[in-house]
C-alpha cells in the first residue's frame, strides 16, 4: 500500500512539474502580432510569461530569427542569440545582419524562469519588411486619363489586368494615394482598411500599407480596381471652406510583388498601361458625406471578364519618393455594429431612427425599390428639447449620404469615404415603411487592442466610463480628434494632451500616438513651436499653453505606459525645441506673452454677477506648463542619459518657478487667479514652496466647497483636479466631486442620457436647450480625463518611473464614500494587472493579480497589519509576501507575480 502511495504521489509530482512549467505567448514585433510593413531596420521583439505561479521571472532568453516560410525545408537561420542572461521581455532589440526589402522572417523565443527551468521554443511569429529603399519602388504615380467634374469631384475607378501562368507561392501589394484609397482583387475587397493611406503630414509623411493578397490571386487572368476619394489630402478640411490643403490630384501608387513556386518573381505596376473612369460614386467629402448613384455603377469592373474598352488611359505624375513610409499604427477598421431601438416621427414630422449609442461611422441601408428612387440619410447627435432632429452644432458640415437606387431588386449602400458622429439618423425618401432590419450602424475607429476594464459598485460611475471608451473609440480615428461630426475633426494637441494617460488605460494606443507624434516633428515650426492641430492645416504654429506641450507631455506619458525608451529618443529634439521656444520667448524666466487658449471651457455661469466664473489667469497657467514641460524634458535626459541637459534644464526649472512665485503668488500663499485650476496646477506641478503648498490645498478645498462641491476647472485644470486632491489626503473630496451629479460635473452629463463624453459641461442644459451650437459637440473625450483618476487612484493601478511599462508595478486602491466595490483590470505587455476591492460584512476584500517576470508594491488599506490574511493565512506566514512598513493607513507590501487575495478585518 504505501508503495502505491508513493508511486500516485511521484506521479503527481510529475504532473504537477509539467503543467508548472513555464511557457512563452503572445509574441509581438513592434508591438504587432505578425505584422507586415515594417521599415525599422532593428525591430524589436515582447514575448509574455504564461504562468499563474507567484514570484515568477525571467533569467534567461534565446532568440532565433529565420527567414522564407515557417514549412519551408529551406528555412534558414539568420540570427540566434544563444542563452542571454536577462529578464527583459519587452523590446528586446533584433541585431542580426541587414533585412532585406519585402522579405518576411520568423521569430521564436525560449525562456528560463527563476529556478533556472526552461520553456520549449514558442510558436513561431512572424514579420514582414516593407519597402527600405526608394529605388524599391517601381510603380509609378498615375492620375485619370479623363477631364475631371471639378464641381462634383467624383471618384475616379483605376483598373489593371495581367495574366500569370505559373503557380503563386506570394503575393504582396504594396498600396498609397493621394486622397483615399479602396482596392479590389478580382472583385474582393483587399483588407479590411478603411480611410487609408490615414491621415499624416502628408508632404513630410505619406504612409503605405502592405497586404498579403496571395488567396484573392487565380493562375491564369487576374484583375485590379482601386477607387480613389478626396480625404484629408484636397478635400474639405479645417475652417473657411479650406480646400485642397495638400494638393489638387488624386493620385495612385501601386505595385504588387508576385513570388512563383519556382522561385521566379514579377511584378504589377501603376503605371500608363491602366485605365481609368468614373463609377456610381458620384461625390465624397468627409465633412459633407458621399452621394452614390447606383445607375452607374459599373457592375464586375474590377473583374478580368469585364470589358473596359470605353475608358479612358491614365496619366502619369511625377512625385517625391522620400516621403514615402510604411505604416506605423494601427489601421482604421469596422468594429460594433448597432440595430435601431426606436423608429419614430418627430413633432416636425421627420422619419428618424435611434441607434442608442453616439458612435462615428455610416450606416449600411438595405433597400428595394425603383430605378431613380433617392434616399437621403442625414445625421445628428441629439434630439432638440420638442424632440425634433438637431444638426445646428454641426456647423457648416451637411453629413449627408444620398443614394440613388439602379431598381431591379435588393440593393445595398454604405459610405467609402466619409464618415459622421451621429446617434439619430433622419431618412429621407425611402420606398415603403422603415424597418430596423434594413438599417445597421457601424463604429469605425482605429484598430487598436483594448486594454483596460474598469466597473464599481455605483452605475451611474460604470455609464461615465463607458462613455468616457466610446468618446475615445469616436475621436481615435487614425488621429486623435477634437471631435467627429461637425466641420472640424482636427487632432486638437490640447485635447489628446489631458487624455493620452486615459487612453493608455481603455486601449493599445502606442503604436497610435507613436505615429501622430512623428507628425508633431514633422509640422513643428523653426522656432519650436507646436500647431494647435496635428497635422498642421490651420496655419503657421503659434504654440499656445497646454496645447503645444502635447510635444513633451504624451512622449513621457507613452514612455510610463509602455516602456518604450525609443519614444523618448525620437521625441526628445521635439521636446527640447518646445522648451526653447518658451524660454526664448520668456523675459527674466516668465513666458507672460503670445496666444493661449487658457483653461478652454471652464465654468461660467450665464449671468454672472458675483464673479463665480472661474476666470483663470492665462500667463499664470503658461508659467505652469512651462515648468511641466521642463520637468519633462529633465526627466527624458535623465533617461537617455544627456547629464548636461539635465543639469542646465534643473536650474532653469528653479528659475521658472521662482519667477511663478514672485509674479503669481502673494507673501501668504494666496494666487492671483483664485480659482480651481490655479491651485491644481500650481500643486500638481509643484510650482509653491512645500512650506506653502498645505494652505493652498486648504484654499482649494474650500473653493471646491463654495461651489457646493462641485468643478469649476475646463480642458486644462480638469485632468489633475482630482490627482491633487487625492495626493495632498482629500481624497473624500475628490469622490464628492466624482459623485456629483448636477451640473458641472462629470455625472451630469450621464444622467442626462449622454452615451459619450460632452465637449462642455452644460453641452445640453438643465431645461433640455442646447449651449450655443458654435461650439457644442456631444462626443469630445477632453473631460475623459477622469478616466486616468479611476484607474490610478479608485483601483490603484499604477506605473513607477524606475521600471515603466508596468515591470514594477504600483497599486494603492482609495475607497470613498458612493462606492463599496471598484474592480480594474489592464492588458500590459507582461500581461494582466488587476485589483479588484469591496467592502462588506466589515470587511475589505482585495483580489490582486501581478503577471509574470514583474513585482508590484502594493498598498492594502488597514492601520494594522495584523489585521490582513492573505488566502487564509497571516502575512508573517506567507513566504511570497515582504512587508516593507505601514505608512498613512496602508500597509506596503512587496510582491511578484500571482494572485492574491487580501482580507482586512476592520
Amino acid at each position: 500500500m504505501k508503495k502505491m502511495i508513493s508511486f500516485f504521489a511521484a506521479c503527481l509530482f510529475v504532473c504537477s512539474f509539467t503543467f508548472a512549467q513555464i511557457k512563452v505567448g503572445n509574441l509581438l514585433t513592434e508591438n504587432r502580432e505578425n505584422p507586415i510593413g515594417i521599415d525599422i531596420l532593428q525591430p524589436r521583439f515582447s514575448w509574455q510569461l504564461m504562468s499563474e505561479g507567484r514570484n515568477v521571472m525571467q533569467s534567461a532568453y534565446e532568440i532565433r530569427v529565420s527567414d522564407g516560410t515557417s514549412s519551408s525545408k529551406n528555412k534558414k537561420i539568420i540570427w540566434a542569440t544563444g542563452k542571454i542572461s536577462s529578464d527583459s521581455s519587452v523590446y528586446v532589440t533584433y541585431t542580426g545582419p541587414s533585412l532585406g526589402s519585402g522579405k518576411k522572417y520568423y521569430w521564436q523565443v525560449k525562456v528560463y524562469d527563476n529556478t533556472g527551468k526552461a520553456s520549449a521554443w514558442s510558436d513561431p511569429a512572424y514579420w514582414q519588411m516593407g519597402l527600405l529603399q526608394a529605388s524599391d519602388w517601381k510603380a509609378k504615380w498615375i492620375q485619370q486619363g479623363f477631364a475631371e467634374d471639378s464641381i462634383s469631384e467624383p471618384s475616379p475607378l483605376f483598373r489593371k489586368t495581367f495574366s500569370t501562368n505559373k503557380k503563386i507561392q506570394s503575393a504582396i501589394a504594396y498600396i498609397t494615394a493621394h486622397g483615399l484609397y479602396e482596392a479590389q482583387i478580382n472583385g474582393k475587397r483587399v483588407g479590411e482598411a478603411y480611410l487609408t493611406p490615414g491621415w499624416t503630414s502628408y508632404k513630410k509623411r505619406l504612409q503605405y500599407q502592405l497586404y498579403d493578397v496571395t488567396d484573392l490571386l487565380t493562375t491564369g487572368n487576374n484583375a485590379i480596381g482601386i477607387t480613389l476619394g478626396n480625404g484629408w489630402y484636397r478635400g474639405y478640411i479645417g475652417f473657411s471652406n479650406n480646400k485642397n490643403f495638400y494638393g489638387k490630384d488624386q493620385s495612385l501608387l501601386f505595385q504588387l510583388e508576385l513570388r512563383y513556386t519556382d522561385g521566379t518573381v514579377q511584378t504589377i505596376i501603376s503605371d500608363d498601361s491602366w485605365k481609368s473612369s468614373t463609377g456610381s460614386i458620384k461625390s465624397a467629402e468627409i465633412y459633407n458625406g458621399e452621394f452614390i448613384d447606383a445607375r452607374d455603377e459599373k457592375q464586375g469592373w474590377s473583374t478580368p471578364q469585364y470589358n473596359d474598352d470605353g475608358w479612358s488611359g491614365v496619366k502619369l505624375a511625377n512625385f517625391p519618393d522620400d516621403n514615402l513610409i510604411a505604416t506605423y499604427n494601427e489601421p482604421v477598421k469596422k468594429h460594433e455594429t448597432f440595430k435601431p431601438i426606436k423608429i419614430f416621427t418627430t413633432p416636425a414630422g421627420e422619419k428618424v431612427i435611434d441607434f442608442g449609442q453616439n458612435l462615428v461611422g455610416w450606416v449600411v441601408v438595405k433597400v428595394k425599390g425603383k430605378a431613380g428612387d433617392k434616399i437621403t440619410i442625414s445625421h445628428a447627435e441629439v434630439l432638440d428639447k420638442a424632440g425634433n432632429f438637431y444638426t445646428e452644432n454641426l456647423r457648416a458640415a451637411k453629413a449627408q449620404d444620398t443614394y440613388i437606387l439602379k431598381g431591379g431588386g435588393e440593393e445595398m449602400f454604405e459610405p467609402h469615404f466619409t464618415f459622421h458622429g451621429f446617434q439619430y439618423i433622419k431618412v429621407e425618401g425611402y420606398p415603403g415603411e422603415l424597418q430596423a432590419e434594413n438599417f445597421t450602424a457601424v463604429a469605425l475607429y482605429s484598430d487598436m487592442k483594448k486594454t483596460g476594464h474598469f466597473s464599481s459598485s455605483n452605475a451611474l460611475i460604470n455609464q461615465l466610463q463607458h462613455n468616457i471608451e466610446w468618446g475615445q473609440k469616436g475621436n481615435f480615428l487614425d488621429v486623435p480628434t477634437d471631435c467627429p461630426q461637425r466641420d472640424e475633426r482636427l487632432g486638437w494637441t490640447g485635447d489628446a494632451q489631458v487624455f493620452s494617460r486615459t487612453a493608455a488605460y481603455n486601449m493599445r494606443i502606442h503604436d497610435f500616438f507613436a505615429k501622430w507624434l512623428q507628425d508633431i516633428i514633422a509640422d513643428q515650426g523653426p522656432t519650436g513651436a507646436v500647431p494647435f492641430v496635428i497635422p498642421n492645416v490651420l496655419g503657421d504654429p503659434i504654440g499656445s499653453t497646454g496645447w503645444a506641450d502635447c510635444a513633451t507631455i504624451i512622449p513621457w506619458n507613452m514612455y510610463l505606459a509602455y516602456g518604450d525608451k525609443r519614444i523618448i529618443e525620437r521625441q526628445y529634439g521635439s521636446m527640447k525645441a518646445w522648451v526653447e521656444c518658451m524660454h526664448h520667448q520668456s523675459k527674466n524666466d516668465l513666458w507672460n506673452t503670445g496666444f493661449h487658449f487658457g483653461d478652454w471651457l471652464f465654468y461660467r455661469p450665464d449671468d454672472d454677477n458675483d464673479g463665480r466664473a472661474a476666470v483663470t489667469d492665462k500667463y499664470l497657467i503658461a508659467q505652469c506648463f512651462y515648468a511641466r514641460s521642463t520637468q519633462l524634458l529633465i526627466n527624458a535626459a535623465k533617461v537617455l542619459g544627456k547629464d548636461d541637459d539635465v543639469a542646465a534644464y534643473t536650474q532653469l526649472l528653479q528659475k521658472i518657478k521662482d519667477a511663478f512665485v514672485k509674479e503669481y503668488m502673494t507673501a501668504n500663499g494666496r494666487l492671483v487667479s483664485g480659482t480651481q485650476t490655479a491651485y491644481v496646477l500650481a500643486l500638481n506641478f509643484d510650482m509653491l514652496p512645500e512650506s506653502l503648498r498645505q494652505q493652498a490645498v486648504d484654499r482649494l478645498v474650500k473653493n471646491v466647497a463654495s461651489y457646493d462641491d462641485h468643478l469649476t476647472t475646463g480642458f486644462l485644470g480638469t485632468p489633475y483636479l482630482c490627482h491633487v486632491l487625492s495626493r495632498f489626503g482629500h481624497t473624500d473630496v475628490a469622490y464628492k466631486l466624482l459623485m456629483q451629479e448636477t451640473y458641472p460635473s462629470w455625472l451630469y452629463p450621464v444622467k442626462m442620457g449622454a452615451t459619450t463624453i460632452w465637449e462642455r459641461w452644460d453641452g445640453r442644459k438643465p431645461d433640455s436647450t442646447f449651449q450655443t451650437p458654435g461650439m457644442n459637440s456631444f462626443n469630445h473625450y477632453s473631460y475623459g480625463a477622469i478616466g486616468d483618476w479611476m484607474y490610478r487612484v479608485v483601483a490603484g493601478i499604477d506605473t513607477y518611473e524606475d521600471k515603466p511599462g508596468y515591470k514594477h508595478i504600483k497599486i494603492m486602491p482609495h475607497t470613498g464614500e458612493g462606492l463599496t466595490s471598484a474592480a480594474a483590470d489592464l492588458q500590459t505587455y507582461y500581461g494582466n494587472i488587476s485589483s479588484h476591492w469591496k467592502e462588506e460584512n466589515g470587511q475589505f476584500i482585495f483580489d490582486v493579480e501581478i503577471p509574470a517576470n514583474t513585482n508590484a508594491t502594493v498598498y492594502v488599506p488597514a492601520a494594522d497589519i495584523n489585521s490582513i490574511t492573505e488566502t487564509g493565512k497571516k502575512l508573517s506566514e506567507s513566504k511570497d509576501i515582504k512587508v516593507e512598513g505601514n505608512d498613512n493607513g496602508y500597509a506596503i507590501l512587496n510582491v511578484g507575480s500571482g494572485k492574491y487575495h487580501f482580507i482586512v478585518n476592520k
